[in-house]
């Protein structure tokens, strides 16, 4: 069974009020759509960063987001995770101010995922990033994951 690694944005997506911005809304739709549908046919994983970042802000709101999360296995903590990720940073494919990011693409990459799941179409599913991603982990000799939002990774024509 294929990997996922879910990405922060991801488990926000699920645990936000439906949202007035009909993109927003309709992204959180289909968020909520393949998690109902689609992630029993994959090995789903998170890492520290994501139970990081999703634990900031209202305790009651982090608790919900965490819940989301019961069950799925944490990928471990590595010194070439940091690595992967400062060589992301030093040859900016990603801006500084992104190096959560970097750690996110850093850990599916170390760890073999398959998918990297994410609704941040900013720093990490972005068509420009994206073929630089590429290039460093061809460079690198490292398989490339397919990164990709919930939309694109469901079963079906939705």
């Amino acid at each position: 069974m294929d990997s996922v690694y879910i990405e922060t944005s991801v488990v926000s997506y699920l645990q936000q009020r439906t949202s007035s911005h009909l993109v927003t809304a309709a992204h959180q739709l289909l968020t909520q759509k393949w998690w109902d549908t689609e992630r029993f046919n994959y090995d789903l994983v998170v890492s520290q960063y994501v139970i990081d970042e999703i634990s900031a802000g209202d305790p009651d709101l982090a608790a919900e987001r965490i819940r989301f999360l019961d069950g799925i296995p944490i990928l471990s903590n590595a010194p070439e995770i940091i690595q992967i990720a400062e060589r992301i940073l030093s040859r900016a494919i990603l801006p500084a101010n992104a190096q959560v990011d970097a750690l996110h693409i850093a850990a599916v990459v170390h760890h073999r995922v398959n998918y990297l799941l994410t609704w941040n179409c900013r720093h990490i599913a972005n068509a420009r990033i994206l073929p630089r991603i590429h290039e460093f982990l061809m460079e690198a000799g490292i398989p490339i994951p397919i990164i990709c939002t919930p939309e694109e990774l469901l079963g079906d024509d939705s």
